[in-house]
Parts: structure tokens; sequence; C-alpha cells
């Protein structure tokens, strides 16, 4: 992981580490190196379990405005083998910040469109303010949301997918919160609090465990309970009798906190 990337700021809390799209002149626009930042990011943190917790917001008073509209179309003009590539490669970032073995919080202080959606569906979870705008506008441009399609779907439901997608509706905080699309809407001088109860939630558990509960959300989501019983069983066993496992339940015998507890008091981090 870089500390300086073209289109992203990185600070880091502990175990905390907030990252936000740095491109407010293009309303956060994602293009070609966006995509490139964000993927070296998350595959940087992969395996490193001190990081628990990531916060992806943006500067600026847009979150993200989707994909580089004027990068599409200079796309055009190189080899059709290159516009795959870098397609793929957007959908390889979303992949890499879906399957995060940290806790990723989206925090929305603006409207977001398009591929910014994909973001959010792709967090963990995603707080809101009240007077945000998001869309999937791109029919409306002649194109489909193809590469964030699925984590639309699995988002919000086929049915809401539909209306959304084939509409290219722009809806309230409020509509996405009821969509599920959205964890927490409020109002926006109490966006950050809300971030960091949400953060400090997490951090009531180890990174290990954290870790462990998304493979296996992702394990039970696309199999029957038959085909994971073992892994189910094998999971609990061999984390009940880790380190953690054993000290997570003597802590709670005891009736202290365990020795991974950690408070966050996030950073000042300029929006402009």
């Amino acid at each position: 992981m870089s500390d300086e990337y073209e289109t992203l700021t990185i600070t880091r809390c502990n175990s905390v580490v907030q990252v936000y799209l740095n491109r407010p002149e293009a309303r956060n626009a994602m293009n070609r190196q966006m995509v490139r930042d964000l993927l070296d990011f998350f595959q940087a943190i992969k395996r490193d379990r001190s990081v628990r917790v990531v916060i992806l917001g943006a500067h600026g008073p847009t979150f993200c405005a989707g994909g580089d509209i004027k990068e599409l179309r200079e796309d055009l003009t190189i080899p059709p083998e290159a516009q795959m590539s870098q397609v793929e490669t957007f959908d390889t970032m979303l992949r890499a910040v879906n399957e995060a073995p940290q806790v990723v919080i989206a925090r929305i202080q603006g409207d977001v469109m398009g591929g910014g959606v994909g973001l959010i569906c792709v967090a963990d979870m995603a707080v809101a303010a009240a007077d945000v705008k998001i869309g999937l506008p791109e029919v409306r441009l002649g194109l489909v949301p193809a590469l964030i399609s699925p984590y639309v779907v699995a988002r919000i439901g086929l049915t809401r997918a539909r209306e959304w997608m084939l509409r290219g509706l722009r809806v309230q905080t409020e509509v996405a919160a009821a969509a599920g699309l959205i964890t927490i809407a409020c109002p926006a001088n109490e966006l950050d609090q809300q971030v960091t109860n949400l953060v400090n939630d997490v951090l009531a558990a180890p990174a290990t465990a954290l870790a462990a509960c998304k493979a296996l959300l992702f394990e039970v989501a696309s199999q029957t309970a038959d085909e994971t019983v073992g892994h189910r069983v094998n999971l609990l066993n061999q984390l009940r009798t880790s380190a953690e496992g054993q000290e997570g339940m003597m802590a709670f015998v005891q009736k202290r906190s365990p020795n991974w507890t950690e408070k966050y008091e996030p950073a000042v981090v300029s929006r402009q």
C-alpha cells in the first residue's frame, strides 16, 4: 500500500484506514487512475490483519459521479483488446473491495451516480446524508450499468434493480435506505458520528473473526445449507479453539473487555 496515490488520500488511525476519493474537480468520477489506485490499495491490505476497518469517503460536494465519461469516449480510439483490459480492471477492483477481509464502510456526503453506486454495493455498510441523491442513469446515456449490475441486484434485489436501471432513476437517501442500499440515513451534521458508531461496533470484534465472517457470508449465500454444513462446523470449531476465540470467551466470563478492544477517534479529514 502506497502512502501517496494520485486520486486518493489515505489516513490511518490504528486499525482503521480512511480512504477518500480525491478528484473533487471532476466530481470524483472514476477515471482509469482512480480504479488502479483503489485496486492497488485493496490488494495491498488483503492479508493485512492490522487493518480491521476501511472508511471509504470522498473530498468535495459529490461522493462519486460514476465513470469518467470523457475517458470512456477516448477509449474508443484504442485497440479493442486494450478497451477490454481497462473494463476488466474495473471489475477486478469491485471484486477486491467486495471480498476484502476488512469491513468496508462507505461515508456518503454527496450525490452518487452510476459506478459510484457500485462502490456502495460492494461496501459492507453505508452511511449517507439525508440530502444525497443516488442514481443509475446509464440507460439515458445509451449505456447499461453492466459491471456493477450483479452487486446492485445482490444489494437491492432484482425487482428494485429492474425499476431503477430501466428508468434511470435517481432516488433520495430515504428510498435507498428502504431498499437496503444505505445502512443509515442521517442529517449531514451527524454523518461522522454515525460512521464512528459503526466503526466502534466493528472494533468490538478481532480481525480474524471479521475476515472469517465475511468469507462465511459469501460461502453460505451461494450454496445450500447441506452443501456448507461441513465448512460451517469446521469454521466454528477452528475459531473457538483459536487464541482469539479463547480470549473472547474468557473475557465474557470474566466480564472484561477482550485484549483487542480499541476505541476509534476519527482523524480530521478536510472535505474540500
